[in-house]
């Protein structure tokens, strides 16, 4: 079956306008580890899904850490800390690199400014943005960065807004 999938999507796409890899290895893949690739290839994203969960269960792994993804799985290889050190200290760098603005409370009076100001710096209708401003407390911004944070926090609280960075 993996292998009709593989040539109905060669047939789709051919492999002239897919773009080159831009990496190579040293070694040689053995046939067995070239069937397991297109095998691997042929999965829809949930089967793959599926596999990742399967594999991390089965080798006990928790989740990658990640500052591996971003490199590749290289941080692990040559630092001599194990995954759960690596882990920890990659998740406690994100979480300073990120945040969100969350608005605690409001003054009544100053709900109409608090709303202005809320879709000024996000895609908001005016609808979306007064009912985001009535269900306080509420996440008005995910996964922002910190200066950015600080600039929106500052200006919803010159309006008013109880504003509190997570």
């Amino acid at each position: 079956m993996a292998s009709r999938l593989l040539h109905l999507r060669r047939l789709l796409i051919p492999p002239s306008t897919l773009p080159a890899a831009s990496f190579s290895t040293a070694v040689t893949p053995t046939p067995r580890v070239s069937a397991l690739v297109d095998e691997i290839c042929g999965l829809t994203l949930l089967e793959a899904s599926s596999l990742a969960d399967t594999l991390r269960g089965r080798l006990g792994v928790d989740q990658m850490p990640p500052l591996a993804i971003l490199t590749g799985g290289a941080a692990l290889v040559g630092g001599g800390v194990g995954p759960g050190a690596a882990g920890e200290e990659a998740k406690a760098k994100e979480e300073k690199m990120a945040f969100d603005v969350k608005l605690e409370g409001f003054d009544a009076a100053a709900k109409l400014k608090i709303i202005k100001e809320l879709r000024a710096f996000t895609s908001l209708g005016l609808k979306e943005a007064k009912e985001l401003v009535e269900k306080a407390p509420a996440v008005l911004k995910a996964g922002v960065p910190k200066e950015e944070a600080e600039s929106i926090a500052e200006k919803m609280r010159a309006v008013g807004a109880k504003i509190v960075l997570e």
